[in-house]
Order: structure tokens, then sequence, then C-alpha cells
């Protein structure tokens, strides 16, 4: 039986070592927040991502792993910790990983715990709502879709379901994103909070429909159809035809349709990160990056002809990634100049 590491992570080791082998681009956004911010994100980031790893370790049946899952749930429902929970879920899941990141992550678990116990209560709490509303997302790809692979490909039946996917998904994280800001930033107090929090999901909601568009071919694969089966029926288009690449241009006007709602949602993102104020510059450019990147996937996805081949990827190289970053960080985030790039871009998506 494998046995969680005896070692023990420091905070530092946690929210920077840890969490920069988890996902080198969420460590750039989160190391550009005020600090104020960067550890309950990051350990929130963390606890999201060993969520997903649970839900998507195929090996285990997805009854163990809707199991697992949902005691991962429990321990976010009230105030305090199940230890042997915790324990369960490692020696279940941990000899399963071949990332050797979501394996550390998973085996120090118990340091990602006891770190957010020394959060003020407040901020638990933020936390605790925030993987109440996620969890949930990743609980409906494992009872939704009933296998892991095309041969048992199964999709979403309305727009309705998939609204409530990206909400669960990412939608949620921009509530908690707003929340959580507004708690810790003084500069915000002018903002009308519920408001903003609605703001907030359209916001992550537009982001999640991106990743959706873009990784439309590798979700097949993986048995996933999330284009609503209402919209397909209306271009004559079963979720089945989609694993041959030359049903692209039938299921396109689907595609445009989805890429339009993902352009509204992020439009609300942009307002959302204008009402920073420019002396936030920080947590401006930390809003600004994401949107900025999706726009220009969804860019691509407009005009790609190989969106339905699972061997292609429809995203920035990491050399235009960072040319972007450097651009609007040395601009200052300037809300004039990036409101007129954001218009040339979202108007480049055909």
């Amino acid at each position: 039986m494998t046995r969680p590491s005896e070692a023990t992570l420091t905070k530092q080791q946690l929210l920077t070592d840890l969490l920069k082998r988890v996902s080198r681009s969420f460590y750039l956004t989160l190391r550009v927040l005020p600090r104020s911010l960067r550890e309950q994100i990051g350990l929130a980031y963390l606890f999201a991502r060993a969520a997903d790893t649970i839900s998507d370790t195929n090996v285990l049946e997805k009854e163990r792993r809707l199991y697992f899952l949902r005691q991962f749930k429990t321990q976010f429902e009230q105030d305090q910790i199940g230890w042997g929970h915790l324990k369960e879920i490692q020696e279940a899941v941990v000899p399963h990983q071949t990332h050797s990141a979501e394996r550390v992550l998973l085996e120090h678990l118990e340091d990602c715990f006891r770190l957010f116990l020394e959060f003020a209560p407040d901020d638990r709490a933020r936390i605790r709502g925030l993987m109440k509303n996620l969890i949930p997302g990743m609980e409906m790809d494992l009872t939704l879709f009933p296998g892991d692979s095309a041969n048992e490909l199964t999709a979403l039946q309305s727009m309705d379901d998939l609204d409530r996917y990206i909400y669960h998904v990412a939608g949620c994280v921009g509530e908690f994103w707003t929340k959580m800001t507004c708690a810790h930033q003084p500069s915000l107090a002018s903002w009308k909070v519920d408001h903003m929090v609605k703001v907030g999901v359209r916001f992550g909601k537009g982001l999640q429909l991106t990743n959706v568009l873009k990784d439309i071919a590798r979700d097949l694969q993986r048995g996933r159809c999330y284009l609503p089966e209402e919209f397909l029926r209306e271009v004559n288009v079963k979720a089945s035809d989609l694993l041959r690449k030359e049903s692209l241009t039938a299921v396109r006007p689907v595609i445009s349709r989805l890429t339009g709602i993902a352009l509204e949602h992020l439009d609300q993102g942009w307002l959302y990160t204008l009402a920073i104020p420019r002396r936030e510059f920080r947590l401006r450019l930390a809003c600004m990056w994401p949107i900025l990147f999706a726009g220009e996937t969804l860019r691509r996805v407009s005009v790609s002809s190989d969106l339905l081949d699972p061997t292609v990827n429809v995203k920035m190289t990491r050399g235009q990634v960072y040319r972007l970053m450097a651009l609007t960080t040395a601009t200052g985030a300037c809300g004039y100049l990036w409101t007129a790039r954001w218009g040339r871009l979202r108007k480049s998506v055909v």
C-alpha cells in the first residue's frame, strides 16, 4: 500500500514550488496579484486541482471517484477536517497518479488543510463556498457522461445544462474571486458587491466556454460532448458525427453560436476589469490576461480547419502568451489602449 508522504511542506513550498509545478500559467497570474490575495487564492487553486485530479483518475471506477470526490467535498461543509477521510482518499488515489506534481499535491493534502485552518474565519468561509459550488461541476462530468471513451460518447441535452456546467466549473470562481478581492482590497470599497459578483460569474463562464470550444475534439475522445444536443439537432448533426473531422462544416453554425455567447460573457469580464481602479495595476493585469488569451483562442477556434482533430492544439504558443503579458505590463494595463485591442480582437472572431 502506498502511504502519503511523511515530510510536511511549508506554506512557501505549497504556494510557490508546488503550485508552480501544478500549473505554471496560474502561478504567473498568482504572482502578479496583490500580496493580500495570493495565499487565499493560491490555496483555493490547489484544492480545486486536487478535486479535479480525483475526478480524472480514470483507473478507478466512476462510482469510486464520485465517492472520494464527495468525501473531499465534505471537508468544506463545516469548519472541521476529517483527517481519516483525507487518508482514505490519498491511499486510494495517490498510487494511480502518473503526473508527479499532482501526486505530490495529493500526498500533501493534510498540509494544505493545516494552512487552510490558519486563515481568518471569513476567508475559510469564502473558500468553503467556492469548493461547495465547484465540485458539483466535476460530479456532473462523472454522472452525465457514462463512459470515458469515444465509444460511449454522450452529449449534454440543452444549453441550460451547459450553462449550469460552466457556472459550476468556472462561473463560481468569478463569484469567489470577487468576494475575496472586495474583502481584501480597500480600493474596491465603492463596488456594489452583489452586482459585481454577477458580472464575475459571467467572466468565469466566458473563460470556461472558451475552453469547451477549444477542447471539443479531446473531450469527444473522453466520451464527452459539451455541445448541446438541442443545438446539434438544429443542424442535423449527431454527437457521434463529430468524431469525423469532415463534420466541422456542418457543425460550424453551432460553434459560431457558442462563440458568440462566450464573447458576450467576456465583454462583461472586460467591463469587470475596467471597473478595477487603475492604481490596482496588479489586479487589473490578473483579470486582463485571461480575457485577452481567451479572445485570441476564440479567434483561432473560429478559423481552425482542425478543430475536430484531437491531435491539434488550438491555443496560443507560450511565446505569444509571454509577449502579451510583457506588453500589458509595460503599458500599465492602460484601459484605453487595451480596450481598443480587445475591440479589434473581438471583431477578428468570425
